[in-house]
């Protein structure tokens, strides 16, 4: 009995200096959530226009403009000798240009590259490398949101530059 006592203080104590890693909540939110206005253009992803709302909300206040501007360029890596392609690399640029819409300035301005490779397997309709390719698709955009906010956070957006 003494023993289970001891042990049970001991843990007591030893953990009684914990520090949790989200205790302060503020660090790691997002300072657009429900406040932001976003405009994409350039290459058109039905998966861009599917998670913006998830990651920023719906507008309460007109307080941001986000536009966000996608490019995409395909580089041949491997071309076979009949011409067709064997390797494929994709490359979205995306262009991020917050706007305080108060005042009418550029806060923040940010180019994210975000990139994949892709081995088509036929000339012709393949389900197995068109799901592949829209995942990639999927986990690039996702990424290189995510990035974006991430850098928010060392960002004062409520000052222009």
């Amino acid at each position: 009995m003494k023993k289970t006592i001891l042990i049970l203080s001991l843990i007591v104590y030893s953990c009684s200096n914990l520090n949790f890693v989200y205790d302060n909540n503020e660090d790691y939110t997002n300072p657009l959530y429900e406040k932001t206005i976003v405009s994409t253009s350039g290459k058109n992803f039905a998966f861009l226009k599917s998670y913006i709302p998830s990651v920023f909300g719906k507008p309460k206040s007109n307080k941001y403009i986000l536009l966000v501007n996608v490019e995409e360029k395909k580089i041949k890596r491997s071309v076979e000798k009949n011409q067709a392609t064997s390797n494929l690399d994709y490359e979205l640029r995306f262009t991020y240009s917050l706007v305080l819409d108060e005042e009418g300035c550029e806060v923040y301005k940010k180019v994210i590259l975000s990139s994949f490779s892709i081995i088509p397997k036929s000339a012709g309709y393949n389900y197995g490398t068109d799901a592949s390719l829209e995942k990639k698709y999927e986990l690039s955009i996702r990424d290189n949101i995510n990035q974006f906010v991430s850098f928010l956070s060392s960002v004062n957006v409520n000052k222009c530059q």
